[in-house]
């Protein structure tokens, strides 16, 4: 009995090592320089942006399907054209926030023919106008040319 139990073990365990081999992931076609941006500090109501570019390194054309975020107030762009072998593009974060504090926002970038999309994330802290004054005014200012 133990002998039949042990096998079956073998058996489940080889099985999910196998299909965890096939599995197709977006980083298997294309490659982001960054999947983390932070913006620092940035002011209450005062939309930013960000670029996360990427370069196709699959065997053919890679299509972006969909790119969706975690809140409203992140508004991802992504090209909609297919992105050819050896190119590279860019998604584009943008966020405006409403409220003061820190953030950390997510883009899910899904891939035509791959089933789990790739996480990349953005983050910061929105300071009100006051703190945000305060927070320039620290700041060293910049020589001028004589």
């Amino acid at each position: 009995m133990k002998r039949v139990l042990l096998a079956l073990t073998l058996v489940g365990i080889g099985m999910v090592s196998f299909a965890q081999e096939g599995v197709k992931k977006v980083e298997d076609f294309i490659k982001f320089k960054e999947l983390k941006y932070n913006f620092g500090k940035i002011k209450q109501g005062v939309p930013v942006t960000h670029d996360f570019v990427f370069s196709n390194v699959g065997d053919g054309p890679a299509v972006i399907e969909n790119a969706s975020a975690s809140c409203g107030c992140t508004t991802p762009t992504w090209p909609q054209q297919p992105i050819m072998k050896g190119k590279s593009d860019k998604v584009t974060a943008g966020f405006n926030a409403a409220a003061p504090g820190t953030f950390e926002k997510s883009i899910y970038v899904k891939l035509k023919g791959i089933d789990y999309p790739l996480e990349i994330k953005i983050s910061g802290e929105v300071l009100n106008a006051d703190e945000y004054a305060k927070y320039e005014s620290t700041k060293k200012p910049k020589t001028g040319s004589k």
